[in-house]
């Protein structure tokens, strides 16, 4: 069949004779604790740290406040990632959000965060990082002038399309471009930071005196100031995506998680303070990209670096997207919510091909139609509304399931912290300015009832589709895959 109903055991899998019997396809355990920790920060250190700040100063009204904001934002993840990590512990299956919604409240709020997820907001995510990446990149071949639109769409397209062949061809590989690009931006960020404190350490904390004069309290430009700032750390979650591929995920997942958040935290804070030692409040606000007007301030003729810094981070950036969103689409096939084909792995690179292509063919789109900003726009809307369903997820298995074997334990008060908070982020923007698009987001979600009950529940499946599927996995030469739930 072309889509599959609800799993409790193990799928259908593909066979190889070997002396020893029987071996199941399945994706490899390669992640470590290094890849685990350079997944994370290499994922949320994107483009949002070098062209964010801005945004949250604007809201906030002030640099004291505005650095408050990106505390709070850092102290909110690593709680999310915290509650995350006990999840991972207790679901020790790949696919974040969608398995956790799956295994705990049902087939059909699962599908329709597969449907919203990997139709639209993976895919969104994936191509405005890309153009991101495209802008910084060409930059340098229009001085003085903005870049052509069809130029930064093809680079963006390139990009896209070089990280499909990276993914699709060796985990190993995928993983290792990560380390690397993470270690560079890692290195870019540390320049901004010591550029920041020789400034200090030379009297330049004009931008620090009266910090706190002109903040603003409405609730609304708080919840946006958060949007920014949160935009800049996400990825705090890309872990729990590909929990099977990680080695020994008990231990990886929650010390990663350890690891990684506080280290971007840090850096996120010396970044803004660096960037406010060089440049007063109102130099801030008018700045397009503020990391590019840090460099002319302080690098002078080495400006050119931080350009190809950003470049180098927002490819790093959209290669740890690119790598978790594929999975998402690969666990919902493998449970019966998306086509079958989607659910396949490659016979012998091991990697979820088809599903990595897919998340590819849909990023193109949105791309090319460049229709999708609006959307984008509203991503941490439709983030945080799921957040707070799988965070919801976990106060019930912690109050009604505490018999639940799991190796990782969170405080009951960080996850109703998270709660709340997804509560308000979803919230304030809509009472305090109301917007259509909101609406047209919900009624996307809603419309995957138009797919969900005649090829999920009652599993109608055309004849012609189960034909094509079989052409598809001939011509990509992948096969089903079994699960590795440790």
């Amino acid at each position: 069949s072309t889509m599959r109903g609800r799993k409790t055991t193990d799928p259908l899998h593909s066979s190889t004779d070997l002396s020893e019997g029987k071996e199941k396809l399945r994706l490899k355990q390669e992640v470590g604790l290094i890849s685990s920790v350079s997944l994370i920060a290499g994922t949320m250190i994107g483009s949002g740290i070098f062209m964010s700040p801005e945004w949250v100063l604007h809201h906030m009204g002030n640099p004291a406040s505005s650095l408050l904001i990106w505390a709070a934002c850092g102290l909110l993840a690593m709680f999310g990632a915290l509650s995350y990590a006990e999840l991972g512990t207790i679901i020790k299956e790949s696919g974040g959000e969608y398995i956790y919604i799956l295994r705990i409240f049902g087939s059909f709020p699962a599908f329709l965060f597969a449907y919203t997820s990997v139709i639209l907001v993976r895919p969104a995510g994936l191509a405005a990082v890309c153009l991101s990446f495209a802008e910084y990149a060409i930059a340098p071949f229009y001085p003085g002038c903005s870049s052509p639109q069809v130029a930064i769409k093809c680079t963006a397209a390139a990009c896209i399309l070089i990280l499909t062949i990276i993914n699709c061809l060796n985990v190993r590989l995928a993983t290792s471009v990560m380390n690397i690009f993470t270690a560079a931006k890692l290195l870019a960020l540390l320049v901004i930071v010591v550029g920041g404190l020789v400034l200090l350490a030379k009297g330049q904390t004009q931008s620090f005196q009266n910090g706190f004069q002109g903040t603003t309290a409405g609730i609304g430009a708080v919840g946006v100031a958060f949007y920014q700032g949160l935009w800049s750390y996400d990825g705090w979650n890309n872990l729990n995506y590909v929990t099977e591929e990680l080695k020994k995920p008990e231990v990886t997942l929650p010390r990663a998680l350890m690891i990684a958040i506080p280290l971007v935290t840090c850096l996120y804070l010396l970044v803004n303070v660096s960037y406010l030692a060089a440049m007063s409040p109102s130099e801030l606000l008018s700045s397009g990209a503020v990391a590019v007007t840090w460099g002319d301030k302080v690098l002078g003729s080495w400006a050119w670096l931080i350009s190809l810094s950003v470049a180098l981070s927002t490819f790093g950036s959209s290669n740890g997207t690119f790598f978790s969103g594929g999975r998402v689409c690969y666990i919902a096939a493998r449970e019966g919510h998306m086509p079958d084909i989607l659910s396949m792995a490659h016979v012998r690179c091991l990697t979820p091909s088809p599903a990595l292509l897919f998340t590819s063919a849909m990023s193109l789109i949105m791309i090319i139609s460049g229709s999708f900003t609006s959307i984008v726009n509203f991503f941490s809307f439709m983030a945080w509304l799921f957040y707070g369903m799988t965070i919801s997820g976990l106060l019930y298995l912690k109050l009604k399931k505490p018999e639940l074997p799991r190796s990782y334990k969170v405080p009951i008060i960080i996850p109703m912290i998270v709660l709340m908070a997804a509560v308000y982020l979803v919230l304030a923007p809509i009472i305090d300015q109301p917007q259509i698009e909101i609406l047209y987001i919900v009624l996307f979600i809603f419309s995957g009832i138009i797919f969900y009950f005649p090829l999920v529940r009652f599993k109608y499946h055309p004849r012609f589709l189960q034909r094509v599927t079989l052409q598809l996995q001939l011509l990509l030469e992948v096969a089903p895959t079994t699960k590795d739930a440790n």
